[in-house]
C-alpha cells in the first residue's frame, strides 16, 4: 500500500463520515448507492454525504472527468469505500495517480456498516421504481427479485413513431410502445383520459400491472429530421410519467435504458412481441390528475409563494437564442420560470444523467434545484419545449419522493401558441 493511502477502521470511518473536511466516495453500483441491497449487503443505500463513482465507470476514458465534475478537491482528504476490498484499493491507486494525496480506504462496509442498523444509510425514497439490468434479467428468467408485486408485468420498449428502433433489437419479451399512442403527435400533450385508458388496456396494462419502461439512446442531433427518434430513453421517461398520471400503480424505469442492458452484455431479441390486451384498465383515468397541469395552473404557480415553474431546457432556449425544435418558431421563456438546465439541447439531459445514461446522483440534482429555490416543500411543476424533458425531471422528483410535483404538459409550445407573455435575454435572477 502506498504511503499516501491508509486503511482505516470502522470507528475512524465514522469520524470521517461526520467530518466536513472529508470527502466520502462510494464505488459500488448506482443501484446499491440508490438503495438496493446488493453485493451481499444487509441494507442498501449510501453513507450520507458520500459521492458515487462506481468501479465499473473506470473502464471508460471519461471517468477521469468525474471527480472534477463532482467538485472533488485533490487537496482534501478522500475516504473510499465499497463492498470489495480489492476494488477499493484499486480505485485508491487510481486517485493517487490523479494527484489526490490524502487517501483512506475502508474495507468493512458490508460487515460492519451495512450490517449494523444503527449506522446511517441514505436511500432514494422510491429506489424500487428505478431498476437495474440484473434485476430485470432475473425477472425475465423466472426469478422473483425484490420489489416485484406479482406476475402481471409488462415490459415496454419506448420509441417515437419509429418501430425500426424496436425491430433492430430489444430486450427479450418487450412490447413496442410508440410515444404517440400516449400523447398527441400534433401538440405533444397527453391524450384525453378515455384514449389513454383504452391504449393502456390494449397494451395489456391494468391499474395493478407492473410496467417497466426503457428506451434506446442513440445520439440524437438537431440536424436529423426527427431527433426524437434517437432519444428513446427520454421518451420512456415521458411514457412513465403519463402512466403514473393515468393511475398505473407500479411504474418502473430501467436505469440507463437499453444502453445499460447492452453494456452488461445481456441479450437482445428481434422477435416481435404482441401485447395481450385486457378488458379494462380497472379504474377511471386519470387517477393522479395532479401529475399533469395545464396553462391556468402554470400561471398560478408563477405567482405562488409555495410553488415553482421549472424550465428544464438548455441555456440557449431559456434566454431565447433558439427554440430548440424544428417545429417551434417562437423563442423565449415563460416569465417567472426557474432555470432547470437540462444540458446541451432539446434531446439531451446531461445534467440529469451520468455519462453511462443512468440517473445522476440524486443528491446532486437535489442540491442544484435547492440553489434555484426548488425544494420539496413547494408545489413544483417541470416543463420544457413539449413534455419529454419536463417528464424526466418530474420522474427524478418522483423517485426522490417529493410530495407535490407535476409536469406542465403544454410546455413552451403550448404557452407560445396561446400568445402569452414571454421573455428573452438573461434574467436578473440568474445574471
Amino acid at each position: 500500500m502506498s504511503q499516501t493511502i491508509s486503511t482505516i477502521s470502522t470507528d475512524t470511518f465514522a469520524d470521517h463520515a461526520h467530518s466536513p473536511d472529508h470527502t466520502l466516495l462510494d464505488i459500488r453500483s448506482v443501484a446499491a448507492y440508490n438503495g438496493w441491497p446488493r453485493h451481499g449487503a444487509a441494507r442498501g443505500g449510501h453513507v450520507p454525504g458520500a459521492k458515487s463513482l462506481p468501479m465499473r465507470w473506470t473502464k471508460y476514458m471519461d471517468w477521469v472527468e468525474v471527480p472534477e465534475d463532482k467538485g472533488m478537491d485533490p487537496e482534501a482528504p478522500l475516504t473510499i469505500y465499497g463492498h470489495d476490498a480489492d476494488d477499493v484499493d484499486a480505485i485508491a491507486a487510481k486517485f493517487e495517480r490523479l494527484g489526490f494525496e490524502q487517501l483512506y480506504t475502508y474495507h468493512r462496509f458490508n460487515d460492519d456498516w451495512a450490517a449494523n442498523p444503527e449506522r446511517p444509510l441514505r436511500a432514494m425514497a422510491r429506489y424500487e421504481q428505478l431498476v437495474y439490468p440484473e434485476w430485470l434479467n432475473t425477472l425475465l428468467n423466472g426469478g422473483m427479485p425484490e420489489a416485484v408485486r406479482g406476475d402481471d408485468v409488462v415490459l415496454c420498449h419506448a420509441h417515437y413513431n419509429y418501430r425500426s428502433d424496436y425491430e433492430q433489437g430489444h430486450i427479450p419479451g418487450a412490447i413496442p410502445l410508440n410515444t404517440n399512442w400516449l400523447e398527441d403527435p400534433e401538440t405533444w400533450d397527453r391524450r384525453p383520459p378515455e384514449e389513454l385508458k383504452q391504449v393502456l388496456a390494449d397494451l395489456g396494462i391494468h391499474q395493478n400491472t407492473t410496467v417497466v419502461c426503457y428506451g434506446r439512446f442513440s445520439f440524437p442531433t438537431y440536424e436529423h429530421d426527427f431527433p426524437a427518434q434517437s432519444a428513446g430513453h427520454l421518451g420512456a421517461m415521458r411514457c412513465a410519467a403519463l402512466m403514473l398520471y393515468a393511475g398505473v400503480g407500479d411504474v418502473k424505469v430501467l436505469n440507463g435504458g437499453l444502453n445499460r442492458w447492452e453494456d452488461e452484455g445481456l441479450p437482445l431479441s428481434t422477435e416481435d412481441v404482441a401485447p395481450t390486451p385486457v378488458d379494462d384498465f380497472g379504474a377511471e383515468v386519470p387517477l393522479c390528475p395532479e401529475y399533469m397541469i395545464d396553462i391556468p395552473e402554470a400561471q398560478a404557480l408563477i405567482d405562488a409563494d409555495d410553488g415553482e415553474l421549472v424550465s428544464v431546457r438548455s441555456w440557449e432556449e431559456f434566454i431565447g437564442e433558439r427554440s430548440g425544435y424544428h417545429y417551434i418558431e417562437a423563442k423565449g421563456r415563460i416569465p417567472g420560470a426557474v432555470f432547470g438546465n437540462c444540458g446541451s439541447d432539446a434531446y439531451h439531459m446531461e445534467n440529469y444523467r451520468n455519462f453511462d445514461y443512468t440517473t445522476r446522483e440524486f443528491q446532486e440534482i437535489e442540491q442544484k434545484w435547492a440553489e434555484a429555490g426548488v425544494v420539496p416543500k413547494k408545489h413544483v411543476a417541470f416543463y420544457c419545449g413539449t413534455g419529454w424533458r419536463g417528464s424526466e425531471a418530474f420522474m427524478n422528483a418522483y423517485l426522490m419522493g417529493w410530495p407535490r410535483i407535476s409536469v406542465f404538459d403544454g410546455g413552451w409550445y403550448g404557452w407560445s401558441n396561446a400568445n402569452l407573455p414571454s421573455e428573452t435575454g438573461i434574467p436578473a435572477s440568474v445574471a
